[in-house]
């Protein structure tokens, strides 16, 4: 292993973030902060900072990995529903969201519970979310037609979508009554689709 004198730049940024990855993921939200990160690469805070301006920074970046790496397991479920009918299609994709949350409880929750104190989003950023609400809309774009229609389905339905996961991952899900999450999602699904279904036939 190199000398701590003898990272880069680009290793450290590498080194900070895989280290924010795995704190999360050992102990959570409350278990991150720069000491801890800096502690678990072998350097001193003030080194940390040389390389991110501060947490916030820090948690954006590891944000943008969480959205890239969830991005590619939607896209894997994608191509391997290719052949399926469309209520299917989106059935697996609430599935496969769901069990990147349940894998990834800590890095999913930040994407949400974060609040940066600037209030603008790194344009980088922005284009992650919204390429995640891209395979949405490519979806339902032939029953919304125009384009704030289709922009306003897809938020909609990954609205419903989210709060579902939030309630099974947080054990909640069946707070009213038993509830199986592939049924929650099946019936979201099904009726929102028959609903887009007779708005596009003007019923």
């Amino acid at each position: 292993m190199a000398r701590r004198n003898e990272h880069s730049r680009e290793e450290l940024r590498e080194m900070a973030l895989a280290a924010a990855e795995a704190i999360l993921e050992e102990q959570g939200l409350d278990g991150l902060s720069t000491r801890k990160v800096a502690a678990r690469m072998g350097y001193t805070v003030g080194t940390l900072y040389l390389v991110f301006r501060n947490l916030d920074g820090l948690i954006l970046e590891v944000n943008g990995r969480t959205l890239a790496a969830l991005q590619q397991t939607l896209e894997s479920s994608l191509a391997a529903t290719t052949d399926r009918p469309l209520a299917q299609r989106l059935k697996a994709l609430a599935r496969a969201y769901h069990d990147f949350a349940l894998c990834h409880p800590a890095r999913w929750a930040l994407l949400y519970e974060h609040r940066s104190p600037d209030a603008a989003v790194p344009p980088w950023l922005s284009e992650a979310v919204h390429g995640l609400f891209a395979l949405l809309e490519d979806l339902l774009q032939p029953l919304t037609g125009a384009d704030p229609a289709t922009a306003l389905a897809a938020r909609t339905l990954w609205g419903s979508v989210h709060g579902i996961c939030v309630l099974a991952v947080t054990d909640k899900l069946d707070v009213a009554g038993p509830l199986e999450v592939d049924a929650a999602f099946a019936s979201l699904i099904d009726n929102y689709l028959t609903g887009l279904t007779a708005q596009d036939r003007g019923d």
